[in-house]
């Protein structure tokens, strides 16, 4: 994963636990780890970063985009290395971990916006990202997102 990526990354973790204060159940570092994750996605996938992404992902990952396309994790890279979208932003909101031992699912609000041939977009969105924890280190196994009216 690239230095600056990463680094953004233990930032959020970092944020992450001062926002934890607010909440009733302190943030386990697992949970931590997973949010940091999220995060990094989200900015390899705006810099098109697919060596970032490819080591975020397990071998067998699977995406069902939101106009119900499905892809493998190829596929996948393949598709935010050559996508006609070039993301200015793309951020999480309302975003919950529930751990189940080695696997973790989390769920979450995206709001993104950028260029897509040639004309602004801004899209509003639900996700369901699961994870799996495989040999001490969390790989995203399965990810889905569904768009909300604005």
């Amino acid at each position: 994963m690239s230095k600056k990526i990463v680094g953004m990354a233990l930032l959020l973790v970092l944020v992450g636990g001062r926002l934890d204060a607010q909440r009733q159940t302190p943030m386990s570092a697992d949970e931590s780890k997973i949010l940091a994750l999220e995060s990094a996605w989200n900015l390899s996938e705006e810099q098109k970063d697919v060596n970032a992404l490819d080591q975020m992902l397990a071998a067998s990952f699977v995406y069902t985009e939101f106009d119900g396309s499905f892809s493998d994790k190829t596929q996948f890279l393949k598709g935010i290395k050559s996508s006609a979208i070039s993301s200015d932003q793309i951020i999480n909101q309302d975003v919950a971990v529930s751990l189940y031992g080695d696997s973790a699912v989390v769920t979450g609000i995206f709001k993104e916006r950028g260029i897509e041939s040639g004309k602004t977009f801004s899209r509003h969105g639900r996700f369901t990202d699961t994870w799996v924890r495989q040999n001490g280190i969390w790989l995203c196994v399965a990810s889905q997102a569904t768009l909300i009216s604005h």
